[in-house]
């Protein structure tokens, strides 16, 4: 069996294991050191294992993820985002379709301090849900919105799976998180005339709730205050060269706790259980990590990328084309694979052909990661979906996936924008300096 051979059998054995819900880090390191060790031998495939683990596990630049996970543990834990719903549901409730809108802002918010989909919609959703069916939202609108707008933990920063990337290829950590912020509240935008478009079609979809008065909004826009500082504190620490990314998180996770302390709503219990999620989160994410650098050194010993970048190169079509087909490959994968796994698996082949066609990294960072959005709201894997299936069990799977498909619409839509607008994503970058 030739290299290539090995390979392509390598990546079907993958998406076999993936199927059989084998974990995606032990399937990569599996399947990785088999293939290596079928092309150069055992020895040599248990020495790339032994320094890939090593690597992986004392690398300084992978402490980074715990801390960003941790401030977003101790964000949830500290009621931070209870009081970001409820200043966006004061000030924007009485709307028609208000208390959607104000789920988006919501999640956009604690988004940027918390950097996880699955957490951010399963926080959003334990707030906003109970309020949308009391003042009789329709059910596909509401699940709908919750789940499509906990998508931007991924994208707007301190996103997990941007950090993943960064670290695959290389790319500046702190210029991929300013590369976010842009991109992400554009996405929040979208959102929210999307919602503002359904209910002005059909005002039974979202009718308004009580008025609030202005004092009332007044007092209410204090509850922004403590997501606000964290996130001007780490990324815009982060944009002004004050600390590296690694020292951003340590702050921010720093912030949240003295937060939940001063306003005494993080327990003992509290503190405990925090640390322990984002224990296990971290630990799932280097272990990801460890098995797609495993499995990136098989990839490279079978050449596949790098012909796979001279075929591509060659293609007598353009390179925006190919990019298109790239798009809409990690598109489809999103059916079937989790975002952060569909990165790791599919960086070492798409990157180098994305470095032969001259684009932008920090560009293909946050287009990826856009499409990776799309994949955690549509079937069959939709973990976002499959979360809001949790909080409310009595309602069908199929309705919350109906109530996705016009946010899906927004996303595509938005995506299409980006590869025509390059500069959405990389003008912020180029005022960074490092």
């Amino acid at each position: 069996m030739t290299p290539v051979h090995a390979g392509i059998a390598g990546i079907g054995l993958l998406l076999v294991l993936f199927l059989l819900r084998m974990p995606v880090a032990f399937a990569m390191t599996f399947v990785g050191l088999a293939g290596f060790a079928y092309l150069n031998g055992t020895g040599p495939a248990l020495s790339i294992l032994s320094q890939d683990i090593y690597d992986s596990f004392s690398s300084y630049p992978l402490s980074v993820i715990p801390m960003f996970i941790l401030m977003g543990s101790f964000a949830f834990a500290s009621g931070i985002s209870q009081r970001l719903y409820a200043a966006a549901y004061t000030w924007v409730g009485h709307l028609r379709g208000g208390l959607t809108v104000a789920t988006v802002l919501a999640c956009s918010g604690f988004a940027a301090i918390c950097g996880s989909t699955a957490a951010t919609a399963a926080t959003m959703g334990r707030i906003a849900l109970p309020e949308m069916k009391k003042y009789n939202y329709n059910t596909e609108l509401a699940t709908g919105t919750v789940a499509a707008a906990g998508t931007l933990g991924i994208l707007i920063p301190p996103s997990t799976v941007l950090i993943v990337y960064g670290l695959l290829t290389e790319e500046s950590i702190g210029k991929l998180f300013v590369a976010g912020i842009l991109p992400g509240a554009i996405v929040t935008l979208f959102f929210v005339a999307t919602v503002m478009l359904l209910c002005w079609r059909n005002p039974r979809l979202g009718p308004p709730g009580p008025q609030t008065s202005w004092s009332q909004k007044i007092r209410s826009a204090a509850g922004i205050v403590p997501a606000t500082v964290l996130f001007l504190l780490t990324i815009g620490g982060l944009f002004l060269g004050w600390f590296s990314p690694t020292q951003a998180g340590a702050i921010g996770a720093g912030g949240a706790l003295i937060i939940g302390l001063v306003r005494r709503r993080l327990t003992l219990k509290g503190f405990l259980d925090s640390g322990l999620d984002a224990l296990r989160t971290g630990c799932m994410v280097i272990f990801i990590i460890m098995g797609a650098t495993v499995f990136g050194h098989f990839m490279a010993v079978t050449t596949i990328p790098f012909k796979l970048a001279d075929w591509v190169g060659n293609l007598p079509i353009s390179p925006m084309a190919i990019m298109g087909v790239i798009v809409f490959i990690y598109f489809v994968g999103g059916f079937f694979m989790d975002s952060m796994a569909l990165i790791v698996v599919t960086i070492p082949i798409f990157f180098p052909v994305v470095a032969k066609l001259g684009f932008d990294p920090i560009w293909f960072g946050v287009l990826i990661v856009l499409t990776g959005e799309m994949g955690v709201i549509t079937p069959p894997v939709g973990v976002n979906v499959f979360v809001i299936k949790g909080i409310t069990p009595d309602i069908p799977l199929e309705v919350i996936f109906r109530g996705i498909l016009p946010f899906l619409g927004a996303l595509i839509l938005f995506t299409a924008l980006l590869m025509v607008f390059p500069q959405i994503a990389t003008y912020l970058p180029s005022l960074v300096s490092y």
